[in-house]
């Protein structure tokens, strides 16, 4: 499987807008792509259509699945809202479902729930899902103050746990400040990381082709 795994700094810094930009962009090149959120927290029938992992399956018009495998009313890292919710995630179960609905795929991408060390299970962290299914990462990160220091210890991470990067993406923050615009240079420098790149602010991750075209250069053909 040719799995890619979009993990944050942090949550609420952009991996779904990522995530949504490089469907549209996988599936306008012709390449067939699947988009897989695992876990979501936070979920309602109400707010279905509108969850990440309803918006990733629009993005590359695929049949399946059309939400994440496993919902979760509360809004709580996955282990936590599975215990309240009275059930217990089946991490063996998950990867068999996922390699079976990328069986067809050249690309399989991944979002996980939050950031890298957020356990899917009180056992298990994202890291061991991507390491299970041979994923590399692609880090993404809100170009502010602190996405430096975050980028570097989920670029650690990363390395103990023997999985490649594939590169970072920094999103634009609703908020600038003095230093977007200057993170992404000096996170290449710091980490010795050459597949930095900082997205422009585009309301739609349709228009967001261009910005997003380096990354796809950083997927295997």
């Amino acid at each position: 499987m040719n799995a890619l795994l979009i993990t944050g700094t942090d949550t609420g810094v952009g991996k779904t807008w990522v995530g949504r930009a490089l469907g549209r962009a996988l599936a306008a090149a012709g390449r067939r792509v699947v988009a897989i959120k695992p876990v979501e927290t936070g979920c309602a029938d109400a707010t279905a259509g509108g969850e990440d992992g309803a918006l990733l399956a629009a993005a590359t018009g695929q049949a399946e699945p059309l939400a994440a495998l496993h919902r979760y009313e509360a809004p709580l890292a996955p282990a936590l809202a599975a215990e309240r919710a009275g059930e217990t995630i089946d991490l063996d179960a998950m990867v068999l479902r996922m390699e079976a609905l990328g069986a067809d795929a050249e690309v399989v991408l991944i979002e996980g729930a939050g950031g890298l060390l957020c356990p899917i299970t009180w056992d298990w962290t994202v890291v061991e899902l991507a390491r299970t299914l041979g994923a590399r990462a692609l880090v993404v990160g809100s170009d502010r103050r602190g996405v430096i220091n975050h980028t570097l210890l989920t670029l650690s991470a990363l390395e103990l746990a023997g999985l490649e990067v594939a590169g970072v993406v920094l999103t634009p923050p609703a908020l600038p400040d003095e230093s977007t615009g200057t993170n992404a240079a000096a996170i290449a420098r710091l980490a010795g990381v050459e597949r930095v790149v900082a997205l422009p602010r585009v309301a739609d991750p349709a228009a967001a082709l261009g910005g997003i075209a380096p990354v796809l250069d950083w997927l295997p053909a």
